[in-house]
């Protein structure tokens, strides 16, 4: 009985390591996870993580290659518009200026040009005229000029109180027309000026990519009416011209209408 009970004893006893280590509890109702098998998940989540960082390079890559698109697109737009460059003068030059515009020019904007040209009535000035050409928000030019613009009566100027359409709202009324007549169109030039019955007028030119005109429309810059086409519809040639006289016809000064704000 003796060895019976004794080699009991040392079996039970050979057992107990071989539950202790298979079942060690690290924290109250947690099985511990042995050596090999933690070894084996550190391995695989390590192999995971490696596998999402070699995933989001091309994701980081495409993001990286559209935030530069967006930048470009921004500074394409970031040329000052008609309204920006009157400030300049006035800021820069004489306040009292932008009280006697005879004209504001741009040349192939995309959609806004980066020089503007303004012809101002300045009697202190030989001829009459001076030219400032306001460049990316500076004055880079302010000369005595003997130039008139076509189809301008002398001495007419701009009624600040009636511009109430800016170059990018010319843009946007232009950019309407072309699409209504299919008309595709790269680049666009401005002119700012009073028509023959004394109206501010924004004369725009669509040119394509080689810079030649494929439209020019006539929109008032008091309410933003297209006044006049040329060369847009049907495949019309250049010459050929669509006028309509409303702009002109002013019946509530109090109110702008939609896509119009006075010049500050």
């Amino acid at each position: 009985m003796a060895s019976s009970f004794d080699h009991r004893k040392i079996r039970a006893a050979e057992r107990a390591p071989f539950v202790r280590q298979s079942l060690p509890p690290d924290r109250l109702g947690v099985v511990a996870i042995p050596p090999i098998q933690r070894l084996r998940s550190q391995n695989l989540k390590t192999a995971v993580d490696t596998i999402r960082k070699r995933g989001s390079i091309p994701d980081m890559l495409k993001s990286f290659a559209a935030l530069l698109f967006f930048a470009s697109a921004v500074f394409a737009q970031a040329n000052p518009t008609a309204y920006d460059a009157l400030r300049t003068v006035g800021n820069q030059v004489n306040r009292d200026f932008v009280n006697r515009v005879v004209s504001v020019t741009g040349v192939d904007g995309n959609p806004q040009p980066s020089t503007w040209r303004i012809l101002i009535d300045d009697p202190n000035a030989r001829g009459g005229i001076r030219e400032v050409e306001v460049t990316d928000g500076r004055i880079t030019s302010n000369r005595v000029s003997s130039r008139q613009v076509t189809g301008t009566p002398q001495g007419a100027t701009v009624n600040p109180a009636r511009l109430n359409l800016d170059s990018s709202g010319a843009y946007e009324v232009a950019s309407r027309t072309a699409d209504s007549s299919h008309v595709p169109f790269a680049l666009v030039s401005y002119t700012l000026r009073t028509n023959e019955r004394g109206d501010a007028t924004w004369i725009v030119t669509l040119q394509n990519q080689n810079r030649r005109p494929v439209g020019t429309i006539h929109i008032g810059a008091n309410k933003g009416t297209v006044t006049r086409t040329e060369g847009m519809f049907a495949g019309a040639p250049m010459d050929a011209v669509v006028e309509d006289r409303r702009e002109g016809d002013v019946e509530d000064e109090g109110q702008n209408p939609p896509g119009t704000r006075p010049m500050d």
